[in-house]
């Protein structure tokens, strides 16, 4: 069973095409978002829900499937996504620039429909993978935020033992942990102060 259910963009200008990889996608069970060149890719990509897996022509009108690559790396750093480009040009010198350009991934027209789907799915558990790590990035972010760090030199003061904090202030010790620490108090009494203080109690 798939793990991730996906908005997947389709660039493609030739219609019979995209109807094909349509066809693929949705046995996949993915939302299928269509463009008809790389313009039209561009601004579905600007939007805050913007599919996290595209499929694009090397060759499409107004803007190329690399030339979508750069301005995705250039422009959408953070949130770049899985991008598979579908090109006739099978060099080494065409793979090399498209995957210069941030292409994650080839398939070659005309394409297999197992190869495209066993290329998604490879696609599929990178972008699990991030999702995985982007919700653990989050968790240690919130757990660090938790943390209160005492660092340094503290200047005391030696008669009654009040801190002195960051603006100059003069606190009291449980006042000054509790702001700068991830610590709480409760009050009691040691033997030392016990006998001082409380000469009638009993030990």
């Amino acid at each position: 069973m798939r793990a991730l259910r996906m908005s997947i963009l389709i660039a493609e200008d030739d219609a019979s095409s995209r109807l094909l990889i349509r066809t693929v996608l949705a046995k996949q069970g993915h939302d299928v978002v269509e463009a008809r060149d790389g313009e039209e890719a561009w601004r579905e990509l600007l939007k805050p829900e913007a599919p996290r897996l595209v499929i694009a022509d090397w060759m499409m009108p107004k803007l190329d499937g690399v030339s979508l690559c750069r301005r995705i790396r250039a422009e959408l750093p953070e949130r770049r996504p899985y991008v598979i480009l579908l090109t006739a040009l099978s060099d080494r010198g065409h793979v090399i620039e498209g995957l210069d350009a941030g292409a994650d991934d080839f398939v070659l027209k005309p394409f297999d429909h197992d190869v495209l789907r066993a290329r998604i799915c490879a696609g599929e558990r990178v972008l699990e993978m991030q999702v995985r790590l982007e919700e653990q990035a989050q968790a240690l972010q919130e757990a660090l935020d938790q943390v209160k760090v005492l660092h340094g030199m503290i200047p005391i003061c030696m008669h009654c033992k009040r801190i002195r904090d960051d603006e100059d202030y003069w606190r009291e010790v449980s006042e000054y942990l509790s702001a700068h620490a991830d610590v709480q108090f409760t009050h009691g009494i040691c033997p030392a102060c016990l006998a001082e203080h409380y000469p009638e109690v009993d030990d």
